[in-house]
């Protein structure tokens, strides 16, 4: 009896409790409200995405490069990814070379080993193996590529479906990570394919060694009608970076084209006695016809700085100058005292290396703090004097040389290339009426203001090549030292567009007007 209703009042006691609980809520208070979650579907394709991305990247890591032999040379050529595209050859020690030769989130690497030097010694003293090494390197180069790409997917493919194991631990899922990585690889393929660029490899970017770079860029001639095929673009690649080595192993010298003209385009040096090495080294090395140098050679205009311009008559090239604001009359005049210079002013024209140039001296002399300076009002009155003395000249000049860029815009329409300098910041466009602006940096790294400069202003040089016949401007040479303290050197080449290099269309008649010329005087005083 006891047993039954001690039993009877555990169940009405549990009853009772169950009967006293709260009821759940079946809302939530208002601005408590749980944000929708992505469908399972969408977030599953995204966490495979994932997966696939990386583990692609981790095979192509571990085991996307392949070896290959490229004509005398031993590389290494390998995928990376890279939002950017494009390839680069390394060619350890020496620098190396980037290409923008796709638009692709992939990256070709091509790096190179080993020079075998006997071959090297050969090709550089018998050019006519240069015909059977196209055929090598070309050969070599699809054997290579197609080993990458097999290694490649085989590389994504492993990587992607051993990260999927790790994720999910099934291996279907592991099999359609690998697929889904296959497939970007295939589309990224396909991408570089639609944007690849063979022509890109006419301006390459290259840094290393200074020595080497006339080696590595070739001549303009050469570059503008030899590679009108990728075939020949790729060997012509090759065989430069074999000259190259060449170089650094004091081989055979580089044989300039005859068919160029090379000038050598320097300016505001501002009394910095290591310009005038730089200029002889670059002279030699390129086998420039003719220096252009436009302005501020000095930095007061001193006669104490006139024992500057001794060093002109062995550069090694005609020496063509024109006035700069930091250059006085007298720094004028003992430039034209120097053998094998030649010193342009009021439009004065002369036929140097074949080309005809032009060139009048700045008007201002801004070192000289007792004379008014004229500003850009100056600068326009000159370039619209120069444009009407052009204009009277027949044959017109090829080249037109100024300081000050102001005063160049004004010869637009009148003459094909104008050369100017004073911003110590290299800059190059075309003008409006078919005329192609150069305004040069500080050949000089900005000269005793370096020591003010952080980052030191660069040093600034460039090489131009002009056709002998046409005297038309077909591509030019970059070159930037680090400046002071630097040891960096980088030589960049660009092509002159040829729908931009014909004959420049005249500009409309203006009536210049020109500003009462004030005489420079010499000052000690420190330049603005």
């Amino acid at each position: 009896m006891l047993p039954t209703m001690a039993a009877d009042l555990r169940n009405r006691t549990r009853a009772m409790f169950r009967g006293a609980r709260p009821a759940r809520r079946t809302h939530r208070p208002p601005g408590r409200r749980r944000l929708p979650r992505p469908p399972a579907g969408l977030r599953q394709a995204a966490l495979l995405a994932l997966v696939a991305l990386a583990g692609g990247w981790l095979g192509l890591m571990a085991i996307g490069s392949a070896p290959a032999r490229v004509g005398p040379m031993d590389t290494r050529m390998s995928l990376h990814p890279d939002l950017h595209g494009g390839s680069r050859v390394d060619v350890a020690p020496l620098g190396s070379l980037e290409l923008d030769t796709h638009r692709a989130p992939l990256r070709l690497d091509v790096d190179v080993r080993r020079l075998n030097p006997d071959a090297a010694r050969a090709i550089a003293k018998d050019p006519t193996r240069l015909a059977g090494l196209q055929n090598d390197v070309v050969t070599g180069v699809q054997h290579g590529m197609l080993d990458l790409g097999l290694r490649a997917t085989a590389a994504v493919a492993v990587g992607a479906c051993a990260t999927g194991l790790v994720v999910y631990r099934r291996p279907g899922r592991a099999l359609a990570a690998a697929g889904t990585s296959l497939g970007l690889l295939a589309a990224t393929f396909g991408g570089a394919a639609l944007s690849w660029n063979p022509k890109s490899v006419l301006e390459p970017h290259f840094t290393g060694l200074l020595s080497g770079a006339p080696q590595v860029v070739g001549n303009a001639r050469s570059i503008v009608s030899d590679f009108d095929v990728y075939r020949q673009e790729l060997a012509k690649l090759v065989t430069n970076v074999t000259r190259l080595y060449d170089t650094a192993t004091t081989l055979p010298a580089y044989n300039p084209d005859p068919g160029t003209v090379r000038v050598l385009h320097v300016s505001d040096i501002h009394l910095n006695p290591t310009a005038w090495d730089l200029i002889r080294s670059v002279v030699a090395d390129y086998k420039i016809d003719a220096v252009v140098d436009t302005g501020d050679l000095m930095d007061h205009g001193s006669v104490a700085e006139n024992a500057f311009t001794d060093d002109i008559p062995s550069l090694g090239a005609p020496y063509v100058y024109v006035r700069g604001n930091h250059d006085s009359a007298a720094s004028q005049a003992a430039v034209a005292k120097q053998k094998h210079a030649v010193v342009l002013d009021q439009g004065r024209t002369v036929t140097v290396a074949g080309l005809r140039i032009a060139g009048w001296g700045d008007p201002q002399f801004t070192p000289d703090r007792s004379v008014q300076v004229g500003g850009e009002d100056a600068e326009r009155a000159m370039g619209q004097a120069f444009a009407s003395r052009i204009t009277a000249t027949r044959p017109p000049p090829d080249i037109a040389a100024v300081h000050e860029p102001t005063a160049a815009v004004q010869l637009d329409g009148t003459v094909p290339l104008v050369l100017a300098g004073h911003t110590h910041v290299r800059a190059t466009r075309m003008l409006d009426h078919g005329t192609r602006l150069f305004v040069q940096g500080s050949t000089g790294g900005s000269g005793l203001r370096a020591l003010e400069s952080n980052p030191p202003t660069p040093v600034a040089l460039s090489v131009l090549y002009f056709d002998r016949v046409t005297h038309r401007l077909q591509a030019w040479d970059d070159i930037t030292l680090g400046g002071l303290g630097r040891t960096t050197a980088q030589i960049d080449r660009h092509l002159a567009d040829e729908s931009l290099t014909t004959p420049p269309t005249p500009a409309p008649a203006t009536t210049p007007q020109v500003s009462p010329r004030v005489s420079p005087r010499v000052s000690l005083a420190p330049p603005p």
